[in-house]
C-alpha cells in the first residue's frame, strides 16, 4: 500500500512526433525530468507515467503537460530548459510554462524562433517591446545580449527599423586598441566577435554580409560612435545665415532638410580627428570626420524601395562609382530654406532685372537694355515713381517722374538705392547680390533669381529630355549668388568658365568686339513647383517639358589632415541639418535599433554621449554586468551611474537578472553564485572595517571624563 504522501500520474500524448520530441534521443529529456524533479518517470506506449512524492509528481506532471503543448506548437525543448522550468514551477506553482516559453522571437523563417527561458527574460523582452530605452543588468550568461540581438534582427527583418547598430566599449582587462596588432578591423574584431556570432546564429551568413554592405548593420566600438563630427569652422545654416558649427549652443536654431528651423539639442566637442573633404558632383563640399553619417540613395534604393540608407564617410571611400555611374545620391532640401525675412530697399525682381540688363555705373542715369517690352513694363511697375523712357528699340532710361518738379533737382531714387546697396559704380564683371537679398525669405530669393534668369538666363530644351535652365554672366560674384539661390531653393547648379583669351570675338555694328572678361555659364535645375521665370515666353517653354528632378551625387572623398572637431544633435525627425553649400548631413541614429553591450566598461562621458545619440523611431538596449568592470581604478562606470540617475525617468525600463537566469552550462550558474558570495563577504568585511575605524575616531574625539 502506497504512503499518503506518494502519488502517481499519467500523461497521454496522442501524437507520435510530439512524444518523440518530448522524450528526446534515448529518453534523455525524460531522464532529465526525473533527475531534476526527484520523481520516477517512465514511458509505456504513448503514456508517460510519473510516480513519487506528491510535490515532485505535481511539478513533473505540470512540466510534461505544458511541454507537450509547446512541442505541438513547434517549439524545441532542450535539457537546459528542463531545469529552469522545474525550478520556476517549484517557486510559483501558478506559473504557466506555455506563457513562460511561448514568447517566441521570429527572426528568419529558415531559423528556429528564439524563446525566453525564464520570467526575467520574458519581462526583459516585454520591456524592449514597450520602451524605447531598456537596460539589461545582470551576470554573464543570462541572455541579455542574445535576446536584444534577436529583437533587433526581428525588427529589421520586419522593417520596423532601418538599421541595427551594435557597439561595445573597446576596453577589457586593461587592454588598449593601440597595443593590439593589425589594422583597425583586426584590433576591434575580438571585442565584437560575440555580436557577430549572435547575428550569424539568427541569420544566414550571406544575409548578414549583405545587410552590412548596405549599411543596415553597423558594428563599431563605442568610441567611434561619438566621432560623427565636423571641424569647428565648418558652416551650418541658421535662419540668420551660415554660422560656424563651433559657435552653436544647445537651444540655437538651424535649418533642417524640410527648410524649416530645428533646435540644437546637444553640442559635443570631439578633440582632434582626421577629417575628409566630401565633394559633390556640382562642386559643393564640406569637411567631416571618417565616422560622420550621410543619408544617401543608391540606384537600387531608388528603384526598389525609395528609402535611403545611412553610411559613414569611411564606408564610401573608394566606392563612389560603379563603372561610369555615380553610386551615392545625396538628398536635397525638400522645400526652400526658410531664412529670416529682412527689409530690402528695392523690389527683388526689379533688382534682378537691373543686375542682369541694367547699367548702374553711376556716371549716367540708370538705364535698362532689353528687346522684351514685357520686361520693361515689369521693371517700371516694380519701381515706384520711375518711368522707363525708350531711347531706342532696346534701350530705356529710368527717369524719375518728379525729378525736376518745382525747379528742384531731386535725386533719382534708383540711384539712391543703388548707392545704399553699394552697387552704384558696378560694371558687368563686378556686379553682385547684396547679402540682405541672399539671406532672406524664400519669396525674396525666388523673385531675385527670376529677375536674373529673365534677363541673362533661359530654358534649354533637348529632344526626349526635360528642360534645364542656362544662365550666363561675367561676374564671379553673380555666378556664386545664382548658385547660392538655386541651392537654397532645393535645386542644383553646375558652372563652368569660358576664358576670354582665345575666344572668337563677338560682332556689333559691323565690327568685331573682343571679349574683355571671362564668362561663367551656370546650368541649373529647380524642383517641381518652383517656376524660374516670370517672362511669359520663357515660362511657356519651360512648362512645356518641365524641369525634371534635381540630383546631386557624391563625387570625391579626400583626406584633409587633422582638425579639432565638434558634433551637434538636432531635433529634426530625420536629424538632417544644412552644412556648407547646402549639403544635408547628420550624426544621430534614427529608425535604428542600437545595442550597447558590456556597458559596465563605458565611462560616464561615453554613456551620456551614447544615450543622447538616440534618434526618432529608434530603440536602444544597454546591457552589462556592474560587478565585472574593467575600467581604470577610480573611474566610475557609466552603467552604474545611469542606473542610479535614470531609474525613475519615464520611458526607460531596467531589467535585472540573477544567477537563476543563467542559460549557459549549469556550472556557470554555480560559478556566479560563488563569486557573488565572495563579493558579499568582501563587502561585509569592508563595512566592518569602516565601522571599526569610525568607532576608533569617535573614541579619540570624545572628552576624557576619568579623574587624573
Amino acid at each position: 500500500m502506497e504512503s499518503a504522501s506518494r502519488r502517481t500520474a499519467s500523461i497521454e500524448v496522442e501524437s507520435t512526433s510530439v512524444l518523440l520530441a518530448l522524450s528526446g534521443p534515448q529518453n534523455v529529456l525524460l531522464s532529465e525530468v526525473a533527475r531534476q524533479s526527484g520523481a520516477e518517470v517512465s514511458l509505456r506506449g504513448n503514456v508517460i507515467h510519473v510516480a513519487g512524492d506528491e510535490d515532485d509528481v505535481l511539478v513533473a506532471q505540470r512540466f510534461l503537460t505544458d511541454a507537450a503543448e509547446l512541442v505541438s506548437r513547434g517549439h524545441e525543448i532542450t535539457p537546459s530548459d528542463v531545469g529552469r522550468a522545474l525550478r520556476e514551477l517549484r517557486l510559483d506553482p501558478d506559473t504557466s510554462l506555455v506563457d513562460l516559453l511561448d514568447e517566441a522571437i521570429l527572426v528568419s523563417p529558415r531559423r528556429r524562433a528564439v524563446m525566453p527561458k525564464s520570467p526575467a527574460q520574458r519581462s526583459y523582452i516585454e520591456a524592449i517591446r514597450k520602451h524605447d530605452l531598456t537596460f539589461g543588468i545582470g551576470p554573464a550568461g543570462t541572455g541579455k545580449t542574445y535576446l536584444a540581438m534577436a529583437m533587433a534582427a526581428s525588427a529589421l527583418m520586419a522593417k520596423r527599423v532601418k538599421r541595427i547598430v551594435l557597439t561595445r566599449p573597446a576596453v577589457e582587462a586593461g587592454e588598449k586598441l593601440g597595443f593590439l596588432p593589425g589594422d583597425l578591423a583586426e584590433k576591434v574584431n575580438p571585442y565584437l566577435r560575440p555580436l557577430y556570432d549572435a547575428l550569424n546564429d539568427m541569420l544566414d551568413f550571406e544575409k548578414v554580409e549583405q545587410l552590412r554592405a548596405r549599411g543596415q548593420i553597423e558594428v563599431a566600438p563605442l568610441a567611434f560612435m561619438r566621432g560623427r563630427a565636423q571641424p569647428y569652422f565648418a558652416s551650418v545654416l541658421t535662419p540668420e545665415g551660415f554660422r560656424p558649427i563651433g559657435s552653436l549652443r544647445p537651444g540655437d536654431s538651424v535649418i533642417g532638410s524640410n527648410g524649416r528651423t530645428t533646435k540644437v539639442l546637444g553640442v559635443y566637442p570631439q578633440g582632434k580627428k582626421e577629417v575628409f573633404r566630401v565633394t559633390a558632383q556640382d562642386g559643393a563640399s564640406t569637411l567631416c570626420c571618417g565616422e560622420h553619417l550621410w543619408t544617401v540613395f543608391t540606384p537600387e534604393d531608388r528603384a526598389r524601395t525609395g528609402v535611403p540608407r545611412v553610411l559613414e564617410t569611411r564606408e564610401m571611400i573608394g566606392r563612389l562609382r560603379r563603372a561610369h555611374q555615380h553610386r551615392y545620391e545625396l538628398p536635397l532640401l525638400s522645400a526652400p530654406a526658410k531664412l529670416a525675412p529682412r527689409d530690402v530697399p528695392m523690389d527683388p525682381y526689379a533688382l534682378g532685372l537691373l543686375l542682369g540688363d541694367g547699367c548702374v555705373t553711376g556716371s549716367t542715369t540708370p538705364s535698362f537694355a532689353t528687346s522684351d517690352p514685357e520686361l520693361a513694363a515689369a521693371l517700371q511697375a516694380k519701381l515706384e515713381g520711375i518711368e522707363l523712357v525708350a531711347k531706342s528699340r532696346v534701350d530705356y532710361v529710368l527717369r524719375h517722374a518728379a525729378g525736376g518738379r518745382g525747379g528742384l533737382r531731386i535725386p533719382n531714387p534708383v540711384t539712391v538705392t543703388l548707392r545704399e546697396l553699394r552697387l552704384c559704380g558696378a560694371r558687368s564683371a563686378t556686379k553682385f547680390v547684396p547679402k540682405d537679398y541672399l539671406f532672406n525669405s524664400p519669396g525674396v530669393r525666388l523673385a531675385l533669381l527670376q529677375g536674373l534668369l529673365d534677363t541673362d538666363g533661359g530654358p534649354v530644351t533637348q529632344v526626349g529630355r526635360s528642360c534645364r535652365v542656362h544662365y550666363c554672366t561675367t561676374s564671379p560674384e553673380l555666378r556664386d549668388a545664382v548658385v547660392f539661390l538655386v541651392r537654397s531653393l532645393g535645386g542644383v547648379a553646375y558652372w563652368r568658365a569660358r576664358p576670354a583669351e582665345g575666344r572668337r570675338p563677338g560682332w556689333a555694328n559691323g565690327r568685331p568686339v573682343p571679349h574683355r572678361s571671362d564668362a561663367f555659364i551656370v546650368d541649373l535645375r529647380l524642383p517641381d513647383g518652383i517656376m524660374p521665370f516670370q517672362l511669359e515666353r520663357k515660362r511657356e517653354k519651360y512648362a512645356a517639358t518641365g524641369g525634371g528632378r534635381p540630383m546631386r551625387y557624391l563625387d570625391a572623398i579626400e583626406p584633409a589632415g587633422e582638425q579639432d572637431c565638434v558634433c551637434i544633435q538636432v531635433a529634426a525627425r530625420d536629424s538632417l541639418y544644412v552644412t556648407n553649400d547646402f549639403l544635408l548631413t547628420h550624426n544621430t541614429l534614427n529608425d535604428s535599433f542600437v545595442i550597447l553591450d558590456e556597458a559596465q566598461n563605458a565611462t560616464s562621458e561615453q554613456m551620456r554621449m551614447f544615450l543622447t545619440r538616440l534618434g526618432f523611431g529608434s530603440k536602444a538596449v544597454v546591457t552589462g554586468d556592474i560587478t565585472q568592470t574593467d575600467l581604470p581604478r577610480g573611474a566610475r562606470s557609466g552603467l552604474r551611474e545611469a542606473r542610479d540617475l535614470l531609474s525613475s525617468v519615464e520611458g526607460i525600463a531596467f531589467s535585472s537578472f540573477t544567477e537563476v537566469d543563467v542559460v549557459r552550462h549549469p556550472i556557470v550558474q554555480r560559478i556566479v553564485v560563488a563569486y557573488e558570495a565572495l563579493d558579499a563577504e568582501q563587502a561585509r568585511l569592508r563595512d566592518a572595517k569602516r565601522q571599526a575605524k569610525e568607532a576608533a575616531l569617535a573614541d579619540e574625539e570624545s572628552p576624557d571624563t576619568e579623574p587624573r
